[in-house]
């Protein structure tokens, strides 16, 4: 079977979108929901980052490279901001922001063609193909997801059930949302 340029740029697009909208969102807002508002602060130490300075970052990558970057829209992201601050943010407000970061970026994936994912252009002072920054925000997203993940199961003590096999029987966990 032969695959055309147009077929493939819509897959890589489709299991771009799937792995923030449907795997890494919904693992990051229920981690949030799980969190008290001191464990979303909190910092192991001094030079670490927070969950909650995680998801702002999150918000501002998406942004930053695939609505302002690859859709054309300002780009206005202050990073140095997402890290400096301390919260407590309401859980709502930092969920609110991401799933809206996320959406955008939906938006702006689903006109993306293989000539758009082709075509370079500069972002954040790099110089990237669409198909670069496509792959960079998802490793990115994926990267702070785990990241997440793993102060909610360092505080709650506890496993998320985030992961199941083919064949693997039991339900997923309900965890709460935000």
């Amino acid at each position: 079977m032969r695959t055309t340029n147009r077929a493939l740029a819509r897959q890589l697009v489709a299991e771009a979108r799937h792995s923030l909208e449907k795997v890494y969102l919904p693992r990051i807002t229920r981690c949030l929901g799980m969190l008290s508002d001191e464990d979303i602060w909190w910092r192991p130490h001094p030079t670490s980052n927070s969950a909650g300075n995680m998801v702002l970052h999150l918000a501002g990558n998406v942004r930053q490279w695939i609505v302002s970057g690859l859709g054309g829209a300002l780009d206005v992201r202050q990073r140095d901001e997402e890290f400096a601050e301390t919260g407590p943010l309401p859980r709502r407000a930092l969920a609110a922001r991401l799933r809206a970061a996320v959406k955008e970026a939906g938006r702006v994936l689903a006109r993306l063609d293989a000539s758009e994912l082709a075509r370079e252009r500069m972002i954040q002072g790099f110089r990237v193909t669409g198909c670069k920054a496509v792959f960079h925000v998802t490793e990115h997203f994926a990267y702070h997801t785990g990241q997440i993940i793993f102060v909610t199961k360092l505080k709650r003590g506890e496993d998320l059930k985030f992961t199941r096999l083919p064949g693997d029987k039991r339900k997923s966990a309900r965890l709460p949302a935000v």
